[in-house]
């Protein structure tokens, strides 16, 4: 006799009955062209070629594990780990709003139908990508465990870790999904089908430990700990697949192989906890746990719907009740107890979920290993704003504070004043001016710049209109099938995914028209000194004609001159420092990726206020510092140069008023000059660096909405698809009244059939009034009765003797048939009975609905 122990029967049963859970299919969707644009548009072009052949090993990986047929075999798990793990690695790099393309999966329990419409979800975004391979790595997991030859320990230690696995997996998918995929699921990923796979594959787990125990010769109280744990977990996730909601979804035989083993290995554990009484020397227990076994065996047969399952472990509980009744009436003649008064068996919940992996490949490369993460990515901008926000603010007081001291040294004609020797020839230092005038293009070159502005503000307006033009497109077409449709349009509405886009338009806006205002300000400081331009943009030779002379020179020996010479050097030394702490300042950069790396790595997050802060702090410290003694060293400068003017003016002798004022004006055109060209200079960068970034957002706009376009598609189809196959339902009821009308109506009578003979033959003629004439009930021919003549159908006379035929059965007239064919008249004779004439009457030719044929007479009646 086979021992059950040895565990074959069990690990039979097991083979052929384990549930593997069916896997969703994914649609071949280009990923290539989305991620290439946005990797190529966002890193620098020495790095752009490595992303490029990254993408396209990330596309053959998805060909091959989502889009291709799996084996039940660990190479199988293998690709699909690798392929989850790069997109999760990718997902940590590039903002899930950065990728915009159409993922479409369908669900994995739906079987279609005859129409062959299936249900599926299409969802831009990396995020549900990311769900739906999860959830094919725990049905593939399943598939590999189910197709596990369980005669070998290692193939059921492989089995249970999988299931495990598997089980893990589905719970986690349980907490997330709703929060990654942001609208309704299909039915395969809703959190209750999850929790109701997960259940079953814990339950699977924990069975073939059980198996692995009993094929291990493990102890009898053992085994039935485990057996009465599997009853347990059978009876949970039986709980679960029997839910309303749910039970449409599986497999007819889904439900009864559940119930079957659970009621199974609630037998199995009886009969264990047996042995263990029969070690004890408890009969009487022993016989009431074989008896209440053999009931759940036969149980577990009828749920099932399967004779032969357990029907070894049966044959055997049924062998050992008799042997241990046989005992107990010869030897022990204990009592039997009543089942319910026995204590439970206790149970061991070996198999658990596991937890998820931080990777599941061994063996994972990280394809855009360079990339970094989102969150370093995140610091990096919040790092360059505040960089840009310091480096603006300090350039700004150095140029205010540099305008100021222009105005102040114009307002004084310095130092055209005390360059005025002779007071006819041009000072040094305007001819200098005029030179530089001239060698940055003059008049000319800053007119050029200017006209180019409104070319680029246009182009920039019209790239923001069309980005704004196709955001308000697609959200009024999604709001509209929304109103069509209601309840029934379950995708995410426009409003909660293009907020980050509506808010970067807005600020793009606002940033276009804060250019508008500073160029309306360039153009009215250009006109405002115009002329002094014009005058420089001349040259230095060209200067002298337009300078008044005056009366009498300045004495260049005058101590107040000489101070003013010094000051004069002083102010360019000072010019010439701010310019290199501009310098500095623009130039000053700091590589924070490392930094932000070493802090994520260490802490696990980044705390980039205060690492940004003590990074700026020791960058832009000392140059901040720089800028602050300048301004000071100016207030002092100021102050003394205005001493010294006014003991100048003092010793000065007559000056040609209208000189000087010309010397003013030109020192004001040559300063405002220098700001216009260097203002003018950035706003060009500043507008064809706008376009890029227009450009950059136009191509994610034009992602987005090419996504939800496709997945408006998709929805569309469905829903077209789903109103098709709806039954409209049957015809209403008639009312009463319409019953009670067509009872009152009266059928009409049947034709009466052609005679075969002639009726009139022999009979004598009647004699009497004509009878009243009436129309016939089927053909309207009138009817005559008690004539002294027997009558045609038509209604006609005819001759004493004469038989009437039946109407001829009606032949179709052939192709070609000419209704407007002039018949010949016939012979006498020529018509039936001899008449020269038809024997029924012929309508009149002029009730045809069309005139006749040309050359031709309608036929009038005889």
């Amino acid at each position: 006799m086979k021992d059950l122990r040895s565990g074959t029967a069990v690990t039979m049963a097991l083979s052929a009955d384990t549930l593997a859970l069916p896997l969703k299919k994914a649609s071949d969707i280009d990923i290539l062209k989305p991620l290439k644009n946005l990797i190529l548009s966002r890193y620098q072009t020495a790095e752009q070629e490595s992303y490029v052949g990254a993408v396209n090993e990330l596309v053959k990986l998805r060909l091959s594990a989502v889009c291709r047929t799996l084996d039940y075999h660990e190479s199988s798990l293998e690709t699909l780990y690798r392929y989850y793990d790069q997109i999760v690695a990718l997902e940590s790099k590039i903002p899930a709003a950065e990728i915009q393309i159409p993922f479409k999966w369908k669900d994995a329990f739906d079987r279609g139908s005859i129409f062959g419409g299936r249900i599926s979800l299409t969802v831009a975004s990396l995020s549900y990508e990311k769900v739906c391979v999860l959830y094919n790595i725990a049905a593939l997991q399943s598939q590999v465990a189910a197709a596990q030859n369980y005669d070998s320990d290692e193939a059921l230690k492989l089995a249970a870790k999988l299931f495990q696995s598997a089980a893990g997996i589905l719970t986690h998918l349980k907490g997330i999904v709703h929060s990654s995929v942001q609208q309704e699921p299909t039915p395969d990923l809703q959190p209750d089908t999850l929790a109701a796979l997960a259940d079953l594959c814990v339950a699977q787990a924990q069975e073939v430990i059980a198996i692995k125990a009993i094929k291990d010769r493990m102890k009898d109280a053992v085994v039935a700990k485990l057996c009465s744990q599997c009853e347990e977990m059978f009876g949970d996730a039986l709980k679960h697949l029997q839910k309303e909601t749910l039970k449409t979804l599986w497999d007819r035989d889904w439900l009864s192989n559940v119930a079957g083993k659970q009621a199974g290995y609630h037998a199995l554990a009886e009969y264990h906890q047996s042995r263990v009484c029969n070690s004890n020397k408890t009969v009487g227990e022993e016989i009431a746990r074989l008896r209440h076994a053999i009931e759940l065996f036969k149980a577990a047969q009828i749920r099932s719907g399967v004779s032969s399952l357990f029907e070894d472990h049966l044959s055997r509980a049924q062998r050992s009740l008799d042997e241990a009744v046989k005992d107990n009436d010869f030897i022990y003649h204990e009592r039997i107890p009543d089942i319910k008064t026995l204590g439970g068996i206790g149970k061991a919940p070996v198999a658990k979920p596991t937890p998820m992996p931080e990777k599941f490949s061994s063996s994972f490369t990280d394809l855009f290993e360079t990339l970094v993460p989102v969150g370093v990515q995140q610091a990096l901008v919040s790092y360059d704003t505040r960089k840009q926000e310091i480096v603006t603010a300090e350039i700004s007081k150095l140029r205010e504070s540099t305008q100021l001291l222009n105005s102040i040294l114009a307002s004084l004609n310095l130092p055209a004043a005390i360059e005025d020797v002779g007071g006819e020839k041009v000072p040094q230092s305007v001819r200098d001016k005029s030179a530089a005038v001239v060698e940055a293009g003059g008049c000319e070159a800053l007119n050029k710049m200017i006209t180019e502005l409104p070319d680029l503000l246009t182009r920039n307006r019209e790239l923001l209109e069309e980005c704004e033009r196709m955001l308000n497109e697609e959200s009024e077409s999604d709001n509209q099938l929304r109103a069509q449709f209601k309840e029934r349009w379950t995708r995410t509405p426009s409003d909660k995914l293009t907020g980050t886009f509506q808010t970067n338009a807005q600020k793009y806006r606002k940033v276009i028209e804060t250019a508008v205002s500073a160029d309306s300000t360039i153009r009215v400081k250009y006109d405002s000194h115009k002329e002094g331009m014009e005058l420089l943009s001349a040259g230095p030779e060209n200067l002298a004609s337009a300078l008044p002379t005056a009366g009498a020179s300045t004495n260049g020996s005058n101590p107040a001159v000489q101070k003013l010479r010094e000051l004069m050097e002083d102010v360019e030394t000072l010019k010439a420092e701010r310019d290199a702490i501009e310098c500095e300042l623009k130039s000053a950069t700091v590589d924070m990726k490392d930094v932000f790396l070493n802090a994520l790595a260490q802490d696990g997050t980044i705390n980039e206020t205060a690492i940004s802060t003590e990074s700026l702090g020791r960058v832009f410290g000392p140059l901040q510092k720089q800028v602050k003694e300048s301004v000071e060293r100016q207030d002092d400068l100021v102050k003394n140069i205005q001493e010294a003017h006014a003991h100048f003016c003092k010793a000065a002798t007559g000056v040609g008023g209208e000189r000087e004022a010309m010397l003013v004006k030109l020192a004001a055109a040559y300063d405002n000059f220098n700001e216009l060209r260097s203002n003018l200079t950035e706003g060009t960068k500043f507008y064809n660096d706008l376009t890029q970034l227009l450009v950059n957002f136009q191509s994610k706009i034009n992602d987005f909405c090419f996504a939800r376009r496709t997945e408006k598609e998709e929805l569309m189809r469905d829903l077209t698809q789903g109103l098709a196959n709806q039954n409209v339902g049957s015809a209403p009821s008639p009312p009463a009244h319409h019953q009670e009308a067509q009872g009152t109506q009266k059928a009409a009578p049947p034709r009466p059939p052609p005679p075969t003979a002639n009726p009139y033959q022999g009979a004598p003629l009647a004699t009497g009034p004509p009878a009243q004439t009436t129309a016939h009930p089927s053909c309207g021919a009138p009817q005559t009765g008690n004539l002294p003549y027997p009558v045609n159908p038509a209604g006609m006379p005819a001759p004493q003797g004469y038989i009437y035929q039946s109407y001829p059965v009606y032949t179709p007239m052939p192709q070609g048939y000419n209704p407007y064919f002039q018949q010949q008249p016939l012979q006498p004779g020529a018509y039936p009975g001899g008449y020269s004439t038809p024997p029924y009457p012929q309508q009149p030719y002029t009730n045809y609905p069309y005139p006749p044929g040309p050359q031709q007479q309608p036929w009038s009646q005889p």
